[in-house]
């Protein structure tokens, strides 16, 4: 791939996570304006539903209950946002496009609630499912590209033909270039 062509896919994979994040943005904008918090809005009653609630921890209210959990969960999608965004500068430099495309989702989620967390101490979640009496945990546009991300990521590891593996493997030969040249012994 050329220099002129990897930056096009940078572009368009940056744009992409900027495009994500900024409706993952409005629509939480949209819901806070709207809403009074817990304030719920039916779309299919008994199904679906607009709900605004805020959550301090991650999913499913993990570290919600911690005073410090939104400080270190804050932390931690920061960090992960710059790795994945590495991982996802190597594979577009593998020209794998998938495998780009699943990263961006993995980016535009992470830094969707980061921006909440950072800003709020907390995220902004909306988007509710009932079944029956069982309410599906509520969440958000960041969510929903985090577990796309996920599924394809899964779909990419169980029928990529190594894709994963040559992902991996790309960072390594790196270090394979460092390395000296073994001198073999004579035989």
């Amino acid at each position: 791939m050329t220099k002129d062509s990897n930056k096009s896919q940078i572009i368009f994979y940056s744009g992409l996570i900027v495009l994500l994040v900024f409706i993952d943005q409005l629509t939480k904008g949209l819901i806070v304006k709207s809403f009074n918090l817990y304030d719920i809005k039916y779309l299919i009653p008994g199904f679906l539903s607009l709900f605004y609630t805020r959550n301090t921890g991650s999913a499913f209210s993990f570290l919600a209950d911690k005073s410090w959990g939104i400080y270190v969960l804050t932390a931690i999608s920061f960090v992960l946002s710059i790795l994945l965004y590495i991982i996802l500068l190597r594979a577009i430099k593998l020209k794998d496009k998938i495998t780009s495309f699943a990263f961006a989702l993995f980016i535009a989620g992470a830094v969707g609630n980061l921006i909440d967390r950072a800003f709020y101490k907390s995220v902004v979640d909306f988007i509710r499912f009932d079944f029956g009496s069982y309410t599906f945990p509520i969440f958000n546009v960041a969510d929903i590209c985090a577990v796309c991300a996920t599924g394809l990521l899964i779909g990419i590891m169980l029928f990529g033909k190594g894709k994963i593996d040559v992902l991996i493997e790309s960072f390594d030969k790196k270090k394979d270039k460092e390395k000296e040249p073994e001198v073999a012994d004579g035989v």
